[in-house]
């Protein structure tokens, strides 16, 4: 799933106009993947960031953790890690793996992190440049977990359970992998409801989410979908729901 930190250039001296403009900011760096997988047997992978605007720019690169500090150390070095960027131009940028004790069995999540900083320019003194940051999820997967994400979903144990007196969907992830939910929708006969905001679900993992009103009863199923390796979207799946005593 793709995250931007939402800044912006500012003209002036309004609040008001500051929010706004915060508000409506987009990066002018692209990356060329939403997600990237780091196959424990490679050495190296590498992702394109373009610049299509009209103005140069400065770029860094790094990898963090879901806490997104600079003090945890990573297993990964991006190459080059600053770097300017041309109008309409592009550039690659290599990850490369260290040495490290990260789990064998499962999948271990971190973030790839770039961050744009526009050229000064020769205008009026009040203009403020603001860095843009962009996160995007990289996996990185042990070569000992074998098989497809996408198949090893039907592995996914969804029940119904009772929390402070309210009806609640289960998921428990047996599978090494993690599930970006793009669409998971419970089905009740003809009823369709979706469960809204559902987190991402980590490997070897539970978590549950409130059913929408009016959703409760046996023979329920869920029909899900996930955001897979290149960033689509899976084919829809249909799930039994089971009922715990």
């Amino acid at each position: 799933m793709l995250s931007i930190t939402r800044t912006s250039t500012l003209l002036g001296g309004c609040l008001l106009a500051l929010v706004c403009t915060l508000n409506s900011a987009h990066a002018a760096l692209t990356i060329s993947t939403t997600r990237i997988v780091y196959d424990s047997a490679q050495r190296s992978a590498s992702v394109v960031i373009a610049n299509p605007s009209q103005r140069p720019f400065a770029a860094q690169t790094w990898i963090n953790t879901q806490a997104d500090d600079t003090t945890t150390a990573v297993p990964f070095i991006t190459a080059p890690a600053l770097f300017r960027l041309s109008a309409g131009k592009d550039q690659t940028v290599q990850i490369s793996g260290l040495p490290n004790d990260l789990p064998q069995d499962r999948e271990s999540l971190f973030f790839f992190n770039l961050q744009e900083v526009p050229q000064a320019s020769n205008g009026p003194s009040n203009v403020l440049n603001i860095a843009l940051r962009t996160r995007i999820k990289l996996f990185y997967r042990p070569t000992q977990i074998q098989g497809d994400p996408v198949r090893s979903l039907k592995e996914l144990y969804l029940a119904i359970t009772r929390q402070e007196g309210r009806p609640h969907l289960s998921i428990r992830n047996p599978t090494p992998y993690h599930y970006t939910f793009s669409r998971l929708d419970i089905v009740n006969g003809s009823q369709q409801k979706a469960i809204p905001a559902t987190d991402m679900l980590a490997p070897l993992s539970e978590r549950s989410y409130a059913l929408p009103a009016g959703i409760d009863g046996s023979n329920l199923q869920a029909i899900v979908t996930v955001i897979n390796d290149y960033g689509g979207t899976s084919k829809p799946l249909t799930l039994p729901v089971h009922n715990t005593p």
